[in-house]
């Protein structure tokens, strides 16, 4: 009998099949449904399972930071395989809205709804489903990118036997093959930035969570970064990426914070 993992621990097709040389993704695999797998006894092909994943839905949504409002009334769906740029003025709330959607802050009104489920429901559940990729790049200096990388993978509960592939996969993906055994004190700002990102690819997740990812990136790299969000996306996979600078995340809803801004009335009433 095959054993069954939960979405969160296996790794996307466009990772696990098509880079990994394992063989190819079925062309008549679901291709909404490529985040489920049943694995077969050798654990040499992922089969794919028919459940599609759960649409991400955000309700009247209001953040507080302090006593003062940021934004109210944010409404959007996100279904599999979409996108949304948050875009907007300084301190309008783009790093406000991605810290309520990986809910590292509570919303001051409105909800979230994972499917038909509201997250606050199963909020560990929803954020083993998730990538954030914040201003900070989270890299300790004494370690090499590739054990940095390894802890990821290890967090997400991927096997050891399929760490080694995937590792270098998401190595190659960020061109950080060469310097993937220095201590990360040696990388440069762009190159830590990498690092950042590559755990996207190492250790998969439903929804990448990217504030402003093209920090400290030259132009090949972002291009890098730009085509590992189509293969996401391609599997199946959500990104909300908020920036003030162009990057082609393919067609996606735009939110602008500024539009949300609160009135006198909200502000008087918060």
């Amino acid at each position: 009998m095959r054993k069954v993992y939960p979405y969160r621990f296996v790794p996307q097709t466009s990772y696990s099949v098509e880079t990994i040389d394992r063989g190819r993704a079925a062309p008549d695999f679901p291709l909404r449904s490529r985040f489920f797998y049943a694995h077969d006894p050798d654990g040499r092909f992922p089969i794919a399972l028919t459940e599609p994943a759960p649409d991400l839905t955000a309700e009247g949504l209001a953040c507080r930071r302090g006593e003062r409002l940021v934004f109210t009334g944010v409404s959007f769906r996100l279904p599999a395989g979409g996108a949304l740029l948050l875009t907007g003025a300084n301190g309008s709330g783009k790093t406000s809205l991605l810290r309520l959607l990986g809910t590292l802050i509570a919303p001051a009104a409105g909800k979230l709804v994972w499917g038909s489920a509201p997250v606050a429901a199963d909020i560990a559940g929803y954020r083993a489903g998730l990538h954030y990729v914040g201003h900070q790049d989270g890299v300790k200096p004494g370690l090499t990118p590739r054990e940095t990388l390894a802890f990821w993978m290890a967090l997400r509960g991927l096997e050891a036997s399929r760490a080694e592939p995937v590792l270098d996969a998401a190595l190659r993906t960020f061109a950080l093959d060469t310097v993937a055994d220095w201590p990360c004190r040696w990388l440069s700002a762009g190159q830590r930035r990498r690092l950042a990102l590559a755990r996207l690819v190492a250790a998969p997740a439903l929804i990448w969570l990217l504030d402003e990812p093209t920090s400290a990136l030259d132009h090949d790299n972002q291009i890098r970064l730009e085509r590992a969000i189509a293969a996401h996306r391609d599997a199946g996979g959500r990104v909300v990426v908020a920036s003030h600078t162009p990057i082609d995340i393919g067609p996606a809803g735009v939110v602008v914070l500024d539009a949300f801004a609160p009135t006198p009335d909200h502000a008087a009433a918060g």
